[in-house]
């Protein structure tokens, strides 16, 4: 009986953890995109509008709960349970420090990955269960973003294994103790940061929602807690993928001084500020230039990312990071290039 207890007391502990952090992402996000751009963000609801996001929630719980009247109300009730609870899952099997973890596996990382793209299944079921054309459009390009990210992302990560020697977590961190993993694999960290966005639906990528095109996307017709359910599992797989690339890539909780446990934080805040950062500088892209990037630019990248990998693991570790620094240059001149060219074919028709 003692053991069931504190089993639920540490679940019990690590969603209230999760959920207040992710409290405090939402805040920050529109802290530090309102000083981004020259504005003061929140600032009357708390101390510097610390409190905005739980006002949020009570705005949230006084909204009529709707489901339309032609909708498959199962699926449309289910769907964004189907997305919240794969973010709260993921943390089952998440490392917090080397003496603080859930459960151990031998396939730890592809564990994390396997949960972790069960999030856009909860909006492809919402856009068709919604029985609207700008839901279900936004529902198929998720279905799209998943397919075509899904693999460089996974192979982006081919590399760490392989110099680690294994997908557990806590080995793929202790083999960083030297020299963390972006340094030998800058061009599987970038393809990674690329997919992670894909996968969370966030700028430049954020095509489900596409407010400027599909009123909201997939979630037009939710409203109230249903809602927020959505809104509350993006955030928090914003940290979750947060959290892995900093276990991945940036050393995990490893660090003088600090205990590890910060230094997962510090890593993992980084990660999230980068997303913020693009968010609040790229436009979003077209559904042809995204499945473009994927299949033509990331997926060649990320098995060239591999070869480089196994090649450096004979020659030696010079040789991979450079070969590796070489091919991430590459590749983003790459994509820098199809950035600049990216409407010259539109304008070119206007001209006529």
């Amino acid at each position: 009986m003692s053991e069931l207890l504190r089993i639920a007391v540490g679940v019990i502990a690590v969603v209230v953890v999760v959920m207040l952090n992710t409290v405090f992402v939402m805040w920050l996000e529109r802290k530090f995109l309102g000083h981004l751009q020259s504005r003061r963000g929140p600032m009357r609801t708390g101390y510097h509008g610390l409190l905005q996001p739980f006002a949020d929630a009570l705005k949230m719980l006084g909204k009529e709960d709707l489901v339309p009247a032609g909708a498959d109300r199962g699926l449309f009730m289910v769907a964004p349970l189907i997305a919240f609870t794969p973010a709260i899952l993921i943390y089952a099997a998440m490392p917090w420090a080397e003496q603080f973890a859930g459960a151990s596996s031998e396939i730890g990382l592809f564990m994390l990955f396997a949960i972790a793209a069960l999030f856009p299944v909860g909006i492809v079921v919402a856009g068709w269960a919604s029985h609207n054309k700008y839901s279900l459009i936004g529902g198929v390009r998720a279905a799209a973003q998943q397919v075509s990210y899904e693999v460089p992302l996974l192979l982006s990560v081919a590399g760490v294994v392989m110099l680690a020697e294994s997908m557990r977590l806590s080995d793929i961190v202790e083999a960083q103790t030297g020299v963390w993993n972006i340094v030998t694999q800058p061009l599987g960290f970038l393809i990674f940061f690329i997919g992670m966005l894909a996968e969370l639906n966030r700028v430049p990528f954020d095509l489900p929602e596409a407010e400027s095109e599909l009123v909201s996307g997939f979630n037009t017709e939710y409203s109230s807690m249903r809602f927020a359910l959505f809104f509350l599992a993006e955030y928090m797989n914003v940290f979750t993928w947060s959290l892995i690339g900093a276990i991945v890539f940036l050393g995990g909780w490893s660090g003088p001084l600090l205990p590890g446990i910060v230094w997962l934080g510090l890593k993992t805040y980084a990660m999230i500020l980068l997303v913020f950062w693009v968010r609040g500088t790229f436009p979003r892209v077209r559904v042809d230039q995204l499945l473009a990037v994927s299949w033509k630019v990331l997926l060649p990248a990320a098995l060239a990312g591999a070869m480089i990998t196994a090649v450096g693991i004979v020659l030696g570790p010079g040789f991979l990071v450079s070969l590796q620094v070489a091919a991430a240059v590459a590749l983003g001149w790459v994509i820098a290039k199809l950035g600049a060219e990216a409407g010259d074919e539109a304008r070119a028709v206007a001209r006529l």
